[in-house]
């Protein structure tokens, strides 16, 4: 699988530090007629990313990306979201805090 093919990426940063957020466990599942299936995920590296979640090719339909924290109120934290295009890739990023956490969709 080349680089330049469509995939869901993530970076998570702690606001809280001011830095990227290393060793956070991303998990990605796909939506399937009610079922959930793990088609990729990873550790964060050094700079709070993970550059490909996905394993396979990207497909149209419902994904959700959890990201598994150890925080001291938050334990993990779930995005659903739909993939319309899968000729365009997906970057969904986390910013997190102590007490707060938020996410949108990135370019």
């Amino acid at each position: 699988m080349s680089e330049t093919e469509p995939t869901i990426s993530t970076h998570v940063l702690d606001t809280g530090q001011g830095r990227p957020a290393p060793g956070i466990e991303v998990a990605l599942l796909r939506v399937e007629e009610g079922a959930e299936r793990l088609v990729g995920g990873g550790i964060t590296d050094a700079d709070g990313r993970v550059r490909r979640l996905l394993e396979g090719p990207l497909e149209r339909g419902f994904y959700r990306v959890e990201f598994r924290i150890a925080g001291p109120f938050f334990m993990s934290m779930a995005v659903w979201f739909r993939v319309d295009d899968p000729g365009r890739s997906y970057h969904v990023p986390l910013q997190m805090a102590p007490y707060g956490l938020a996410t949108y969709l990135g370019s």
